[in-house]
């Protein structure tokens, strides 16, 4: 007897999956990266302005292209370290504006050189390699406050962190094109400064809860649109059951391990290499993808799986808050949004997945049209982004 399909069964879940396997970043193991813009100012009024340039920048998609490693660097001509630290200040004259207010924008000359993350000195040959670009100046008399533009020409996000009178600033902010951070107040570096800020103006303390927002919307897009990988995790975890106290539980084992592994790796008390972290990501993902199909039924042992692979997920994000440059003044707080918002991020995929699916209520239907199928389509790609990031 021929199944009663109704005309609308599958596609609807189907095509978000056809839409992960064939959207922009699918293949991506490393994300879009950020141009760190972090200042330095003193009591004296004297001003660091420092930049930092990943090379991957330069390509017309940054993630399919992989970094620019010490020993690529060391091979390279004269003239071809040349041309990159030219594309390196075109990129942030079409990218970056920096404004002393009541002045207006300034036209820093910056000094490029290459160095590792953070402006630490390259040292391994595969380490990545970053232009770093240093400005050295005086704050103007008069000057009252500073602040960064994303221009709506660029196509990266702007991430401001900045240093007052030798103490971190609290509030980070981090910028979509056409966006303009806070005021930083630098009243009282000049002697004739005003005595009093501008209106809304911040100083060391304060804006706690403007970087937590910030870091909440940070973390949500790291996993919606920004991490398939991820995305393809939880909707594994999410075929194996609609059942909310199994689905409870996994969501729950997989917060617990990624948030573990995500606060270790963000204090630094524990690493590992990209080019470990992202295969393995992309090997969780098809282990638990196959397990929907030859082990249908939930138990425990489904538990431990997605604890190991989520301790694994949580040093992929630490890679990507690592690039915000939080300092100790805004660490917990950052750490905190950032985690939050890719809670969110992973709620709504599943929210997503359930809406998608509800009203197929048959569930001997829905495991053959929908799981079975679903997580062979998200096994396979799990093992070519697997393959992909271990050997190209």
């Amino acid at each position: 007897m021929p199944l009663n399909i109704p005309r609308p069964f599958l596609p609807p879940f189907t095509l978000a999956l056809l839409w992960l396997c064939a959207g922009p970043h699918t293949a991506s193991a490393h994300p879009v990266p950020d141009i760190p813009v972090q200042a330095f100012f003193e009591a004296d009024g004297s001003c660091l302005l420092r930049v930092e340039v990943d090379p991957r920048c330069f390509a017309a998609d940054p993630e399919k292209e992989p970094f620019l490693q010490h020993w690529v660097l060391q091979r390279m001509t004269q003239p071809e370290k040349d041309a990159s630290l030219a594309q390196a200040r075109d990129l942030l004259a079409r990218s970056v504006e920096l404004r002393f207010e009541p002045l207006g924008k300034v036209q820093p000359e910056f000094t490029f050189s290459f160095t590792g993350h953070a402006g630490k000195p390259l040292a391994g040959t595969e380490d990545p390699v970053m232009l770093t670009g240093e400005w050295r100046t005086k704050v103007p008399a008069g000057i009252e406050g500073y602040r960064v533009k994303s221009l709506p020409g660029g196509k990266l996000s702007i991430v401001v962190v900045n240093h007052l009178r030798g103490r971190p600033v609290e509030r980070i902010h981090v910028l979509f094109p056409n966006e303009t951070s806070y005021l930083l107040d630098l009243t009282g570096l000049t002697a004739a400064a005003p005595t009093a800020p501008q209106p809304g103006a911040v100083g060391v303390t304060g804006g706690a809860g403007a970087t937590f927002i910030n870091l909440l919307r940070q973390g949500f897009l790291h996993v919606v649109p920004d991490g398939p990988d991820h995305v393809l995790f939880v909707l594994g975890v999410f075929l194996l059951s609609r059942r909310w106290k199994p689905l409870v539980w996994q969501v729950s084992t997989f917060t617990v391990a990624h948030t573990l592994t995500l606060g270790l790796a963000t204090l630094g008390l524990v690493e590992a290499p990209a080019s470990i972290v992202e295969p393995v990501i992309a090997g969780s993902i098809a282990v638990v993808a196959l397990e929907n199909v030859f082990q249908p039924a939930y138990n425990h042992w489904r538990l431990l799986v997605v604890f190991v692979f989520g301790l694994i997920h949580g040093l992929g994000f630490a890679g990507a808050l690592a690039g915000l440059g939080l300092n100790q003044a805004s660490l917990v707080t950052g750490l905190l949004g950032f985690n939050l918002g890719v809670e969110f991020g992973q709620l709504s995929v599943i929210a997503a997945a359930f809406l998608l699916t509800v009203w197929i209520r048959d569930e001997a239907r829905y495991r053959r049209f929908v799981v079975i199928p679903g997580s062979l389509l998200i096994a396979a790609l799990g093992i070519w982004w697997m393959v992909e990031r271990a050997f190209f």
